[in-house]
């Protein structure tokens, strides 16, 4: 990966390609003040089902208010399906890796990173809005080594565009799941069930999503500062972790409160269900 060669597309053309799903999402981002153009950072934030939908509108919104436009550390697995990967690319996504995330901060570049991955994405069943980092801690360490700043960040209503029917846990737990997760090239590639996507349906007993209104939150900047010299340091990676863990949580509660009334409002309201 050459990090220096990417150049970002047009907002013009983003928004061409986004346009009827910024119409049907009226997505709004908050906190853009708690962003430093010059001062490249970490954006750290919640992944929503599938992963679809609102990790593009909240990267077009942050490149229209801020002219920031994050280069993103995609889960791997992306990057082994034909086509897909490449597009990703394409828009400046790259392998989540530890040496690619270097090159793109030693290079000085926004960077941004879901800890979730895939299985954030492969939500199960009651887990809206909730965070499933694991153990994880290598974005806390990555942000510590090279002394920047971790900017939070929350994604409200992905979760809701669908109603969840048949989960990973469910996959894993029926007869037909143990039987599949017994090859070992099958289940390498599911990850143990972790990235089976779930059954889902949206506006009634359809595919289409509901039009959930996504509303993102930029929150305030956490320096990385008090834990210098500790990036190998699991105890201090770990205290970082929770910190920015706890920011998002309290965004996503504030987002959900503001947003509930925006989802009864004009032709929305025919369509989701409190």
């Amino acid at each position: 990966m050459k990090s220096s060669t990417f150049t970002p597309p047009s907002l013009q053309s983003l928004d061409k390609r986004l346009r009827m799903q910024r119409w049907y999402f009226a997505p709004r981002l908050r906190g853009v003040e708690n962003v430093d153009p010059q001062r490249p950072a970490l954006f750290v934030g919640n992944h929503g089902l599938y992963g679809l939908i609102d990790s593009p509108l909240f990267v077009a919104e942050l490149y229209r208010e801020t002219g920031v436009y994050p280069r993103a550390l995609g889960d791997h697995f992306h990057f082994v399906i034909p086509g897909w990967g490449s597009m990703l690319q394409r828009f400046g996504a790259v392998d989540g890796t530890p040496e690619n995330c270097q090159e793109l901060m030693e290079s000085g570049q926004h960077v941004l990173v879901f800890p979730g991955g895939g299985r954030e994405v492969a939500m199960r069943k009651g887990e809206e809005h909730r965070l499933v980092w694991k153990q994880r801690t290598g974005f806390a360490r990555m942000a510590i080594a090279h002394g920047y700043d971790i900017i939070p960040f929350a994604s409200a209503g992905c979760d809701y565009t669908y109603d969840v029917l048949y989960d990973g846990d469910a996959f894993r737990q029926s007869r037909f799941g143990k039987r599949i997760l017994k090859n070992s090239r099958v289940n390498k590639l599911l990850r143990d069930g972790d990235l089976f996507m779930p059954l889902a349906r949206g506006v009634g007993p359809t595919l289409l999503p509901k039009p959930e209104p996504l509303w993102f939150q930029i929150g305030e900047p956490i320096s990385t500062e008090r834990w210098a010299g500790r990036s190998a340091d699991k105890e201090a990676c770990w205290e970082l972790r929770e910190e920015v863990a706890t920011s998002i949580h309290g965004m996503l509660a504030e987002l959900d409160q503001d947003r509930s009334v925006a989802r009864r409002r004009g032709w929305r309201k025919w369509l989701l269900k409190d």
